[in-house]
């Protein structure tokens, strides 16, 4: 792959690409963006463009640090291993290009230790940090660092994707993957190869039923299905919005060209006479509040109980 080859991202593959040919490309960069947003597709292709090299394969002088399995945080341990590597000579010319992944996992004081290496690295040292959360990293690392932040795909460019990809697709296929990955090209990739994320999808339209019908015995029997699924908690709320955003439209317009769920047609015409605009704006509302919840690790079970009890009283 190269970065012509990434689809996305414009702006932010031609800022990189010309700083580097203008050799103004700063020592020290943040990327970040949701989790299969191809935050670590421009990492990869940026260290390539650095060392001057056309074939995407391993390096020498391309040095991955990921969180250790298993572990939540990037330790004072790990980050020494990390400055250790910048000391080091390359192997091959006189570059040499260190990528954390996970940074935002690194540890406060981690953080501050791995302060000093990031101002002045050695020469010839390139340090790319990739997270998800910017809020999460110091002011004094985020200020010593150019920062690029990856945006999701349009739809056009989610279609050209999913399209190259997966070109066996029928349209209706491949509608439906679209509308599940929200313009995250990974989430397109996890919902084609993960056969569970397929009965997300398929499930959470039986949840919007049950809680059509405000019977909160009957409601809070999902509590399973969310309970099961709360590691995938992101695509479960983006399939939920994705399909109410459906019968809004349909609501509104009655045209079903406009559907992007055009497999679930039919279920999203039913919906769409069960609730009222109100109703269907409060659960937007009420999902929103959710995840926020959600990416604060408030306890998953308790978060989506209140959610589902929010949604039977709105």
């Amino acid at each position: 792959m190269s970065f012509s080859m990434i689809i996305g991202h414009e702006n932010i593959k031609f800022q990189i690409v010309s700083a580097i040919k203008q050799q103004r490309f700063s020592h020290a960069h943040i990327i970040v963006g949701e989790d299969g947003i191809g935050k670590s597709f421009i990492a990869r292709e940026t260290a390539i463009e650095i060392l001057g090299k056309c074939e995407n394969k391993q390096y020498a002088d391309i040095v991955e640090f990921k969180l250790a399995k298993g572990k939540k945080s990037i330790g004072i341990d790990e980050v020494k291993n990390i400055i250790e590597e910048t000391t080091k000579k390359p192997y091959e010319g006189d570059k040499k290009i260190i990528i954390v992944y996970n940074a935002d996992k690194i540890t406060e004081t981690a953080q501050n230790a791995f302060l000093k290496t990031i101002e002045e690295p050695p020469k010839g040292v390139f340090i790319i940090l990739l997270c998800e959360k910017l809020e999460l990293i110091l002011d004094t690392i985020k200020s010593r660092c150019q920062t690029y932040k990856l945006n999701r795909l349009s739809e056009e460019e989610m279609m050209k994707f999913v399209s190259s990809k997966f070109s066996g697709l029928s349209e209706i296929e491949l509608k439906s993957v679209i509308a599940f990955s929200d313009g995250i090209p990974g989430r397109a990739e996890k919902f084609i190869d993960d056969s569970s994320l397929r009965e997300i999808r398929d499930t959470i339209i039986n949840v919007l039923r049950t809680v059509s019908t405000n019977n909160l015995e009957e409601i809070l029997s999902n509590e399973n299905f969310f309970v099961k699924y709360k590691n995938e908690w992101q695509e479960v709320l983006t399939c939920m919005l994705s399909y109410i955003r459906d019968v809004l439209i349909y609501k509104e317009t009655s045209n079903r060209d406009l559907i992007i769920n055009i497999d679930k047609v039919n279920d999203v015409k039913d919906i769409a006479e069960m609730f009222s605009f109100n109703k269907l704006n409060g659960i937007i509302n009420i999902i929103k509040e959710t995840r926020i919840k959600m990416e604060k690790n408030v306890n998953s079970t308790l978060v989506f109980d209140s959610m589902l009890l929010k949604m039977q009283e709105v």
